[in-house]
Order: structure tokens, then C-alpha cells, then sequence
């Protein structure tokens, strides 16, 4: 039983702590690179946020390069030698990063940083003066508009059209000291998007049609537009998609790559997709610390509450033993977690409930390390990002 395995493995130590299962892990990597095929999958460090597991994954058959979420945070990898190629997955405003970018050989050999409009570019001149070649990505949208003024996606890129795409294009070209070698389309409203959700039919009946109608529309569009853009620079890679859309951006003839993180851990927000189920890898532990009644305990600390919209499936869900919730007039709170159900009866003070955050790399801004299990028992303890002294968020 996996609760007996990692009470096991961990009896040693004091909740709250956090722990990667490396056999849920592993499964994880290669349930996802089975689901690329083929495609090479570009490692998305938001999700992670522990190093040791980024050098785990590039390490493994099918895995290629990082997609960062800061440009401090990709100049710090490339410090680490992580990986060659840091892709920074948002635009920046650091102007010292920006700078140290600029004054580093080798980081300007590896790290592309991702501009949506001219003003990136100005604000890059900017902060640095005269440069030699930075590397840098055209993000496009990828978002479905099915009429106007109706945006379904993330708010993201302003470059929507093929037309618009190779318009920048042509303007990046012609700026001294910029080199175009990437186009970046993440179709945040199915990637990010379950089609289950469990217990609701009508939403996820809303969710399939969306990602239906879509899919079809994005695939045109970007495909038009990385050929647009390809009529002005000699693109190096094309990156789509994310754990929840791997199948449908790789069906993409323009996409070269594609992205994935939290698929290698498993959140509860990724228990909502049809074609795929990830094993749980990323778990967390608390104590109970009180019996306020024969059917609840209630556990100390645990109000990871993750980020995005602030309703219910955002907060961290009790995964073992199971048969446990929360309370719905109470939820994960700072210093106290109450839980209820049949197996709260079971519970004693000082056991622990193994507990899963709604995301992925969230959870690790609230731990300085985490315990890797194998088995029953700990193989070894590596730091967060956190326990290494950075935050990138």
C-alpha cells in the first residue's frame, strides 16, 4: 500500500515536508515523452523549481533544453551548466539580468528571451546600450477568438495574425544587435484546460467543444504564421503546447518541440483530462494535531493555496489515507487544516495525511527541500530553488 511505503520511508521525519516519489516521477517522464512522439520535450522549470529533478528529466530519452520563467532564473541555470539551451518563457523588465545577459559570453550563446511587440526591444536598448546578438523568440496567440471581442486563452501575445507575425518579424530583423531564432504558441485554453473535471458534466461539455473548435483554428493560424515568420528569419525552433495538449500541438507540421512540467508531478488540476492520468509524484505531509471530533482531525499548517482563479480546486486535496476532505466553511488554512471522513475516525495525534497541491512547482516555494523516495525509503535530500537562496517568482 503507498501510504504503508511512504510512512515508511519517512518515519524519520517531522511534518510538514515534501517528497518526490522517483518511481511516479520516472513513470511520469515517460508517459510523457511516449505522449510526444517523438517530438523532443523542452523542460518547463516553473513546474519543477528543484533543480536535481530539471537535470533528472533532461537526463532521460526525449527531453531537450528549458523553458525558464525568468530571465534571472536562466542565467542562474546556465551558471549551473543545467542546460545549454534557456528558453525564457515571459518577456522581461530586469535590467540587471538584462545587463549581466548581456556582459556573459556564454549566456548569450544559451538563453533566448521571448519579446511579443517592438516596445520589448526598445526597453532592451534600453537597459543595456549597445549590444552584440541577443537571442530572442516571437511569442505568438494562439488564444481562439470564434467572434469579436470574444477571447478564449490566456491573455498573452498581442500577435495574433500570420500577418502581424511576420510584421515584428521583419521589425526584429532590422534591429542591430537582435537575433529572431524562435517562435513561441502555447494554446493555454487546452493545455491548461481539462476536458473532466470531475463532478461537472455541463462544464466539461463546454471545455470539449471549446478545445474542439480550436484546436482545428490554431493549428491553421500557426502554422501560417511560423511560415510567415520563416520567410524573414531562420528559425532554430518552433515551441508549442504543454503537458495537457502534447498530442495535438505535435499533430502541428510547423511545431519542432514541445513543452511539459507539471505532467512530471501530477497535480490535482491534472486529474481532469481524458487522455491522459499522471501518477501523484509531488506530495506533501502533515500532522494531526487535533481530534475536535470522532470524524474530524485537524492537521497542522497545509494552506498551499495555489495560484489562477480563486475557487475551490485550487486548494491542496488530502490524498492518503483516503477518504478524506475538507471543510468547506474552513478549507487549507495557514496554521490549521481540518479534514473529515470515514477515515478521519482512524486518525490519532501525531499521524500524518499525505496531502497534493492543485499545481506543480507552487508547492516547492513553501519548502527549502524535498525528500526524493524510492521505494521505502529516502534516497537522498536535495534543495528547492527556495533552499537554494533564489526566488524567481
Amino acid at each position: 500500500m503507498r501510504r504503508t511505503r511512504l510512512d515508511a520511508a519517512t518515519k524519520d521525519l517531522d511534518p510538514p515536508f515534501a517528497i518526490v516519489d522517483l518511481h511516479a516521477f520516472d513513470h511520469n517522464a515517460a508517459d510523457l515523452a511516449r505522449r510526444a512522439a517523438g517530438h523532443p520535450i523542452r523542460v518547463a522549470s516553473k513546474s519543477i523549481r528543484v533543480r536535481e529533478l530539471v537535470s533528472r528529466a533532461l537526463d532521460r530519452p526525449g527531453y531537450a533544453g528549458v523553458m525558464c520563467y525568468s530571465l534571472a532564473e536562466a542565467l542562474w541555470l546556465s551558471d549551473q551548466d543545467v542546460s545549454e539551451d534557456l528558453l525564457v518563457a515571459y518577456p522581461t523588465a530586469d535590467r540587471a539580468s538584462l545587463q549581466k545577459l548581456a556582459a556573459n559570453d556564454v549566456a548569450r550563446r544559451r538563453v533566448t528571451i521571448m519579446v511579443d511587440s517592438v516596445g520589448h526591444l526598445d526597453f532592451v536598448d534600453a537597459a543595456i546600450g549597445p549590444h552584440s546578438d541577443i537571442r530572442v523568440c516571437l511569442e505568438l496567440d494562439v488564444s481562439w477568438r470564434p467572434l469579436p471581442g470574444l477571447h478564449i486563452g490566456p491573455r498573452r501575445s498581442p500577435v495574433h495574425t500570420p500577418a502581424q507575425a511576420k510584421a515584428l518579424a521583419a521589425k526584429i530583423a532590422q534591429r542591430r544587435g537582435f537575433a529572431l531564432v524562435g517562435v513561441m504558441a502555447y494554446e493555454g485554453q487546452i493545455a491548461g484546460l481539462g476536458d473532466n473535471p470531475p463532478g461537472q458534466p455541463l462544464r466539461a461539455a463546454g471545455i470539449r467543444f471549446i478545445q474542439r473548435r480550436s484546436g482545428p483554428e490554431l493549428i491553421a493560424r500557426r502554422a501560417a504564421a511560423v511560415g510567415a515568420v520563416r520567410q524573414v528569419a531562420d528559425l532554430e525552433f518552433v515551441n508549442g503546447g504543454g503537458t495537457g495538449s502534447l498530442e495535438l500541438t505535435g499533430s502541428d507540421p510547423s511545431v519542432t518541440e514541445l513543452a511539459a512540467g507539471s505532467g512530471l508531478f501530477g497535480p490535482t488540476l491534472f486529474d481532469g483530462y481524458r487522455a491522459f492520468t499522471p501518477q501523484p509524484a509531488a506530495l506533501f505531509a502533515l500532522s494531526v494535531v487535533r481530534k475536535p471530533t470522532k470524524r474530524v482531525a485537524t492537521l497542522f499548517a497545509g494552506g498551499y493555496i495555489a495560484s489562477g482563479t480563486p475557487t475551490p480546486d485550487r486548494q491542496p486535496s488530502p490524498y492518503l489515507p483516503a477518504g478524506l476532505r475538507t471543510l468547506g466553511l474552513e478549507g487549507a488554512g495557514e496554521v490549521q487544516t481540518p479534514v473529515t471522513g470515514k477515515a478521519a475516525e482512524q486518525l490519532a495525534i501525531g499521524d500524518r495525511v499525505w496531502m497534493r497541491h492543485a499545481k506543480a512547482g507552487e508547492l516547492f516555494e513553501r519548502f527549502d527541500e524535498v525528500h526524493l523516495v524510492r521505494g521505502d525509503h529516502v534516497e537522498r535530500t536535495v534543495p528547492t530553488y527556495r533552499g537554494e537562496r533564489h526566488n524567481f517568482g
